[in-house]
């Protein structure tokens, strides 16, 4: 598994403390219902490491890692427990080198150049940026990605559902850690339902979802278009291989189906990762941008006898 190829593509992780172990399993299930099947699971109470070991018995589909990892112990306890990966929350040198010779992806948390720089230069492009706000931001991030051309970060601290896609927009963003997503109040009431819808929610945010258009496969399709138009005062408009009544469109087609519904979505590449996650299947044929993204893609099965196309817009 290239673990920041799955950070990136959940695009949010959870970052939770949790006082009592007998609710990591119902958190874990709660975030994973919500959409979001990750939990980094921070060293600040008692309970973390045993918490990390029951996340990974009982929820092997939740990634799991383990966050303000302060100490050496700190670090064998939570690889012993069975963490996926290891976020620190600032970058000490002998910390960082020590946790690389456990063999374990990790963050360093930074906050300055020179803190980002050191952590490069020790093989690390993949860092923690906390606590972000307070530190300037998503433009601050834009600001040191001129000269640091490698590195890419995880924001935590301040990032909640009205600034996440000022974050995410950036392609230097690995994910946002989200802190907001399973309070410690939350946790303790055992509001997992809450946990859950402002999971999904987040993940709505992030994605976003919409209708881009619809296709429909008609052999007739000009005359079609054309009766719209003249009923309902849309614009006529021909293409290459369509026409248009508004945002309706016609084309002839031998694929067997009715037409085609295309989802715009706000990232093609965590777009296909979510619909997997909720079972979906995916049609070989990807298309891709310049720089290796995902464009468009489809689903192998047609749902009301429509094909499902998605977009990156």
């Amino acid at each position: 598994m290239d673990m920041f190829k799955t950070i990136y593509e959940l695009g949010i992780i959870p970052v939770v403390a949790i006082d009592d172990a007998d609710k990591a399993v119902p958190l874990a299930k709660a975030l994973s219902e919500g959409g979001l099947p990750a939990a980094e699971i921070t060293f600040r109470t008692a309970a973390a490491e045993e918490s990390i070991r029951r996340i990974v018995a009982e929820c092997p589909d939740v990634l799991v890692g383990a966050g303000t990892v302060l100490t050496k112990e700190q670090a064998d306890r939570a690889v012993a427990a069975g963490a996926k990966f290891i976020v620190t929350p600032g970058f000490n040198p002998e910390m960082v080198a020590y946790i690389k010779s456990l063999g374990i992806p990790m963050m360093p948390g930074a906050a300055t150049p020179g803190e980002m720089e050191q952590a490069m230069s020790m093989g690390l492009t993949n860092i923690k940026f906390f606590p972000a706000e307070a530190n300037g931001g998503v433009a601050k991030l834009k600001a040191l990605a001129g000269p640091y051309q490698a590195a890419k970060w995880m924001p935590t601290g301040g990032v909640n559902a009205k600034n996440l896609n000022d974050y995410l927009s950036f392609d230097r963003i690995i994910a946002c850690g989200g802190t907001w997503l399973a309070t410690g109040a939350d946790i303790a009431e055992g509001n997992w339902d809450g946990i859950t819808s402002k999971c999904k929610e987040a993940v709505k945010t992030m994605l976003g979802f919409k209708l881009g258009g619809v296709v429909i496969y008609d052999d007739d399709a000009k005359a079609e278009a054309q009766l719209l138009c003249k009923l309902f005062g849309f614009k006529y408009e021909e293409k290459d291989c369509s026409v248009s009544a508004g945002d309706i469109s016609f084309m002839k087609d031998e694929s067997g189906a009715k037409g085609c519904i295309i989802i715009n979505t706000l990232n093609g590449n965590r777009a296909m990762a979510y619909l997997k996650r909720m079972g979906a299947e995916i049609d070989p044929d990807i298309w891709y941008d310049k720089k290796g993204n995902v464009s468009c893609f489809g689903l192998k099965n047609t749902i009301a006898g429509f094909e499902i196309c998605i977009e990156t817009k």
